[in-house]
C-alpha cells in the first residue's frame, strides 16, 4: 500500500518534470510542454524509497519517467538526481531517475514478471481512510515458474527509447519512449482514459 499524505509538496511533481524532462536527450526536440498523463507506484520492501512512474505527453510522444523519492541523497547518484523537493509531511525529498536507482528496476522487474506489487494508493483525509485511484492502470505477468532471483540488473546498452538491463539470468528492456503493442509473454503493459489500447512499458527475457 502506498500512503499518500494530504500534504503541500515544493516543487509539485508536475513542476519538477515539466522542468526536468525537457533537459533530457531522449525528450522530443520540439519544445512542446510537458502534459503528465498519470503514474502508476511500487512499494518498498524496507519501506524507505518512493517509487512513482509518471507518463508524460510531449506533442505526440508519451514518455515513460519513473521517479525514486528519498529522505537522504544518494552518495555517487548526482548526475541521475532529478531535483528536490520539499514535503510538509515528510521534509526534503531527493528525487532520482528510476531508470538508474536499483530499487525501482528490482520493484519493475518483480511486478512485470508476475503482474503483483502495484502499490493501492490510500491517504487519510477528514478522519477516514480514502483511496486515490491511478488514471493509469498496469497489467503484468507472464513468469509461472518457481521462485528466482531478481537481483543484480545492471544495465548493458541505452538509447533514447529504451534501457535494457542483464543478470545471470534475465534481460530486462524498459521503454522510455512508448508505442502501442501486445502484452509480452513476460512484461507489462499500461492503458489509461483515453488510451484503452495497451502501451508496453517494459519486457522480461530469459537466456
Amino acid at each position: 500500500m502506498a500512503l499518500y499524505h494530504d500534504a503541500t509538496i515544493t516543487p509539485t511533481k508536475a513542476e519538477l518534470l515539466t522542468e526536468w524532462v525537457p533537459t533530457q536527450s531522449w525528450c522530443p526536440p520540439s519544445g512542446g510542454p510537458v502534459e503528465v498523463i498519470g503514474a502508476y507506484r511500487f512499494d518498498d520492501p524496507e519501506g524507505q524509497v518512493g517509487m512513482e512512474a509518471h507518463l508524460v505527453r510531449v506533442d505526440d510522444t508519451v514518455l515513460h519517467v519513473p521517479l525514486t523519492y528519498r529522505a537522504e541523497p544518494v552518495e555517487g547518484a548526482s548526475a541521475t538526481l532529478v531535483g528536490e523537493m520539499d514535503h510538509s509531511a515528510l521534509g526534503k525529498r531527493w528525487v532520482y531517475d528510476g531508470f538508474r536507482d536499483d530499487r525501482f528496476i528490482l520493484m519493475l522487474t518483480g511486478v512485470a514478471m508476475t503482474g503483483q506489487g502495484e502499490a493501492l494508493g490510500m491517504v487519510m483525509y477528514k478522519g477516514e481512510w480514502v483511496i486515490a485511484p491511478t488514471h493509469v492502470r498496469i497489467r503484468g505477468g507472464g513468469w509461472t515458474q518457481d521462485r528466482v532471483s531478481i537481483d543484480g540488473l545492471t544495465p548493458v546498452s541505452e538509447d533514447a527509447a529504451k534501457t535494457v538491463y542483464r543478470n545471470r539470468r534475465f534481460e530486462l528492456t524498459i521503454h522510455r519512449l512508448l508505442n502501442h503493442g501486445d502484452q509480452p509473454a513476460i512484461g507489462l503493459t499500461a492503458v489509461w482514459d483515453g488510451s484503452p489500447d495497451p502501451m508496453v512499458l517494459a519486457e522480461v527475457r530469459e537466456f
